[in-house]
């Protein structure tokens, strides 16, 4: 437990503990209201109570850490362009663009483990696979598999509160969306700036693709989040992870909830690492709004959003959304193998 009602930044920290137990009625209404003030707000919120260990964690943390002080060589081994259209594996310093512009950051592409005897995977189909792991540090996949597991527990039982927070039944989601839920995760590497230098912007401003992306990240801050009062530090809060809206939340909810604009900024002088998982709807659901949802003046929606594209302009399935969105990224990887 973190002991705090909010952050610094005015964030709100939530007890997320009673939606792993559909009998504690009361107490998951009352989190399904503070899950409603914070994504009516700003879109992000931090969570206690998620079922992920500081153990899960701590190990994640170092094994990661040992995989980026490897070789440059060792890390090219698992290069994504060797993940094929499951689109896996490491990429390098500013290989990754948002808004066309090269981030300061490298990482490692991962996802749902899939063997190549699953159908999806038969089919060629894209972001669908195997994981690529590094020989050098045997130890990593079990850490990731392992936090990745508990923080999709995690996201389901979120899922359940963000339901009860619309007035749905808490499986609503679970029914229409995520029983097979497209679940990626990102391991992400920060260098440390020098100090003789103006520190560049480690990922610019953009929202999440999906339905509510769940992030831990390590001791150094970063991250900034632009509520209605402005950007804000959303710092890390030892013993919690960050939620926020993805854009087919927001397209669901008929803008009601929407995805929210951050970036990050690594000032703290120290490599940062960061561990977002997207919780997102199938691959082939196609997203609509939901029963109640009002509708949306899309060009006005296009105006206020950061890069002029309204997620409620669109119409198909999920998968292609997303493919569309990380062609954009790594567009020189998309022409080869999308």
């Amino acid at each position: 437990m973190s002991g705090l009602d909010s952050t610094p930044g005015g964030l709100p920290v939530i007890d997320m503990a009673s939606l792993f137990d559909a009998s504690r009625t009361t107490e998951r209404a009352q989190v399904a209201r503070e899950v409603e003030l914070a994504c009516r707000d700003s879109g992000f919120f931090y969570v206690t109570g998620h079922g992920v260990s500081g153990e899960q964690f701590a190990r994640l943390e170092q094994e990661s850490r040992r995989f980026f002080a490897l070789s440059r060589a060792a890390k090219e081994a698992i290069a994504m362009s060797r993940g094929g259209v499951a689109w896996r594996g490491w990429f390098p310093l500013g290989g990754e663009l948002t808004s066309g512009r090269p981030d300061r950051k490298e990482g490692l592409y991962l996802g749902t483990e899939l063997g190549s005897e699953h159908p999806r995977v038969k089919a060629g189909w894209p972001l669908h696979g195997a994981n690529l792991w590094p020989s050098e540090v045997p130890e990593l996949r079990s850490a990731v598999l392992d936090y990745m597991a508990a923080c999709t527990r995690a996201g389901h039982a979120l899922m359940e509160g963000i339901a009860l927070s619309l007035g749905l039944e808490a499986d609503y989601f679970q029914r229409h969306y995520t029983a097979d839920p497209t679940v990626l995760f990102r391991v992400f590497h920060y260098p440390a700036e020098p100090e003789t230098s103006e520190a560049r912007w480690g990922v610019g401003e953009h929202t999440d693709y999906g339905l509510l992306t769940l992030l831990a990240q390590d001791e150094h801050g970063g991250l900034q989040v632009k509520t209605p009062r402005g950007w804000v530090e959303a710092p890390p809060v030892p013993g919690t992870l960050v939620c926020n809206v993805g854009d087919m939340l927001d397209r669901m909810t008929g803008g009601w909830y929407r995805s929210t604009p951050h970036r990050v900024k690594n000032v703290s002088g120290k490599s940062r690492l960061s561990f977002p998982l997207f919780f997102d709807p199938d691959f082939v659901a196609e997203v609509q709004p939901l029963p109640r949802a009002s509708g949306v003046d899309v060009d006005a929606d296009r105006s206020r959003r950061w890069d002029g594209a309204s997620v409620h302009a669109y119409r198909g399935t999920y998968g292609d959304y997303l493919l569309g969105k990380v062609s954009k990224v790594f567009p020189e990887l998309g022409r080869r193998v999308l």
